[in-house]
């Protein structure tokens, strides 16, 4: 009996993790990622929905007699996964943060061998999975627009500042 083939892509929202090429890509484009962080994106990608505690973590990145500082490195990678997906910590729509426990991955994930191109899970959601994309893109389309609120509100109040001392030196 064949074994079904290796999943070697992982799809979720408009991402796509390529296990063989070690590559994030993001709508076709490719993402940068370090060596690290896209482990650690597979690993968490890979049990979506499961919590994935940071012993998990340590022994996957970490292994043998490599030492680091493990809590900083953790945080560090955890904190470039998110910037490569465009998440910001306090509103999560790709990584949960469990405290002090790990870190649980929300987005439902397709799989396919890179032979196949095809998904290998044959009842996957499809309208599920296309909500949920439509909802994280809306997301972080609205955070994008709340940090551009943020930087034009100053520089609107500066121009109008620097308009008014125009005005009064004129008026002088």
């Amino acid at each position: 009996m064949d074994k079904p083939p290796k999943p070697t892509i992982i799809r979720f929202g408009v991402f796509e993790l390529d296990l063989e090429a070690e590559q994030l890509s993001k709508s076709g484009r490719a993402v940068r990622l370090q060596p690290q962080p896209f482990k650690l994106l597979c690993l968490l990608a890979a049990q979506s929905g499961k919590l994935v505690t940071r012993e998990e973590i340590q022994g996957t990145l970490w292994k043998g007699d490599i030492f680091v500082d493990f809590e900083q490195g953790v945080n560090f990678a955890i904190k470039q996964v998110r910037d490569a997906l465009g998440e910001d910590a306090e509103r999560p729509i790709y990584i949960q943060t469990v405290p002090r426990r790990g870190y649980r991955f929300l987005a439902p994930v397709s799989t396919a061998s890179a032979q196949s191109e095809v998904p290998l899970e044959s009842d996957t959601d499809e309208l599920q999975k296309a909500l949920w994309t439509n909802v994280s893109e809306l997301r972080l389309a609205e955070a994008q627009r709340q940090q551009q609120r943020r930087v034009l509100i100053p520089v609107v109040i500066v121009l109008v500042a620097i308009l008014l001392v125009v005005v009064a030196l004129r008026s002088c």
